[in-house]
């Protein structure tokens, strides 16, 4: 069986990054997805869809990442049960995140993220001693083919 999910979303608020008794980092976080149709005359419509990490993809995603920040994840969709605290039971699906991404630059975040965008390199070759080195190569000083034998192509 498959069960793949691929979601791309903006973070409803910052991760709640937590430990188990053991030790084990765990993150839950919910995100925003936009749908793609919608019908005429109405508004985009948006899921709001919980998520858990485990470990270092929590550790991740709770040092990284922000509230409102556009982000993408993998996983499989999961569904458990508890009993609550007046003894109903309660069904929980959410997406196990296997991988998690940035998808969208800094420039385009308002988040704080720690990460900044590198620089463009800066060249200080002088572009005027390239140019003179190859003036001299004109179109006369390449050499002529003769493709008269185009009946031995193939095509």
């Amino acid at each position: 069986m498959l069960n793949k999910a691929i979601l791309m979303g903006r973070l409803t608020a910052d991760p709640d990054v937590r430990q188990t008794p053991a030790g084990v980092s765990v993150a839950t976080f919910s995100l925003a997805v936009d749908r793609n149709f919608t019908k005429a005359g109405e508004e985009k419509q948006t899921d709001f869809i919980n998520m858990v990490a485990w470990r270092s993809t929590a550790d991740f995603i709770g040092k990284y990442f922000k509230k409102g920040q556009l982000v993408a994840v993998e996983g499989s969709i999961r569904t458990r049960n508890y009993t609550d605290n007046n003894g109903n039971k309660r069904y929980v699906t959410e997406v196990v995140v296997d991988q998690a991404y940035f998808a969208e630059s800094k420039r385009n975040s308002d988040s704080a993220s720690p990460f900044s965008q590198p620089s463009a390199p800066t060249y200080s070759q002088n572009t005027a001693n390239f140019e003179q080195q190859n003036s001299n190569n004109t179109a006369e000083s390449y050499t002529n083919v003769d493709f008269a034998g185009d009946d031995d192509l193939p095509f």
